[in-house]
């Protein structure tokens, strides 16, 4: 595979969607981080976990950005091209990563929580090789025009934790929301709704997780058994000083910066719960 080719398969298609929710859905797997509480890093894990599943377990994965107007995702796949276009060892470096694992880098979908669906739907449609997985980097907020709508056409929910009083209890009134309001009553199509820690600094008290745990447990909330530090490795993105990479649209993480990170646990642990084909 050369470099041109790698790279048309990265061009997002920009065509206006004229695909509707019709109740008939693909049979990809629907996933979204999701959260009511902002600057929780949940695009990060959302990039970090796609990247894990598609370079290192093999699966074919996708990533809706919906997050408007910020589109973390897709402006980090901007910024990996720009430097590969301008790098001859970034380019090198690209073009023996897809000859390793025999394929190229993951879709990517610039949209919003209105026409993410639509766009996700679409991308499928016109994708030669179909994701087994496709991940939605939903917006910070409820609020937002369609949250609610695309939420609902998830097969599985992970929603962030931080072990801060007030984004626990916004977070447990989100998920108890979505559960009773949509989940029981049919409303959604999600199999399952998990929580998880983030942002875990090495120096709080594990009785303080316990305790919270215990709360959410007697609410019937699972919560993933990984907690994700805190580490200034997460935001370590490809740039021309370094060459060592953590978080990537395109390249798999360094293994050096992957270990003690979590995200290998987090990531199998996300997989064993969805179950791609």
């Amino acid at each position: 595979m050369d470099f041109p080719t790698a790279k048309s398969v990265w061009k997002q298609k920009n065509k206006s969607s004229t695909i509707k929710i019709n109740g008939t859905m693909s049979k990809e797997i629907f996933v979204a981080f999701a959260t009511q509480k902002g600057g929780i890093g949940k695009s990060t894990v959302t990039a970090l976990a796609a990247s894990y599943l598609h370079n290192v377990k093999g699966y074919n994965v996708a990533v809706v950005d919906c997050d408007d107007p910020q589109h973390s995702i897709h402006g980090l796949r901007e910024h990996e091209m720009g430097l590969i276009d301008s790098s001859t060892y970034f380019k090198a470096l690209a073009c023996d990563h897809f000859r390793r694992i025999k394929k190229n880098a993951y879709t990517i979908v610039k949209s919003n929580a209105v026409n993410a669906l639509d766009d996700a739907e679409r991308m499928i449609a016109t994708e030669d090789v179909k994701p087994d997985v496709v991940f939605f980097d939903m917006p910070g907020t409820l609020r937002s025009n369609g949250v609610i709508k695309t939420l609902s056409q998830m097969d599985y929910i992970f929603t962030p934790l931080s072990a801060d009083r007030f984004v626990v209890e916004s977070t447990l009134k989100f998920v108890t929301m979505f559960r009773d309001r949509l989940m029981t009553t049919g409303q959604a199509k999600t199999k399952g709704l998990h929580l998880f820690w983030t942002m875990v600094d090495g120096r709080e008290r594990n009785d303080l997780y316990g305790i919270y745990e215990e709360v959410i447990a007697e609410m019937g909330f699972p919560v993933l058994s990984t907690r994700l530090p805190d580490s200034k490795k997460f935001r370590r993105d490809l740039s021309e000083e370094r060459k060592s990479v953590f978080r990537s649209t395109i390249f798999p993480m360094d293994t050096a910066l992957l270990k003690g990170s979590g995200i290998r646990e987090f990531s199998e642990e996300i997989s064993d719960i969805i179950r791609p084909q």
